[in-house]
């Protein structure tokens, strides 16, 4: 059970445990960056009016498109 809980997933993207937490912890921060600059945006709309986007664009790019998935 604890090798589905912890292990399973991050074998299946080829990563360690701390690997991947270090990976998926990279990716929560940014992703919490991103938010406080759309919100910045929506206050003031002049600025970051593309930032937000172009953050999200380069995480989808980094988590999806180049993403190699392993069955585990």
């Amino acid at each position: 059970m604890l090798n589905r809980i912890f292990l399973e997933h991050p074998a299946s993207v080829n990563e360690s445990y701390s690997a991947h937490f270090l990976v998926a912890a990279g990716f929560g921060l940014r992703l919490l960056v991103a938010a406080g600059v759309c919100l910045v945006h929506a206050i003031l709309p002049c600025l970051f009016a593309s930032t937000g986007s172009k953050m999200i664009h380069d995480l989808h790019k980094r988590m999806v498109t180049h993403r190699v998935h392993h069955d585990a």
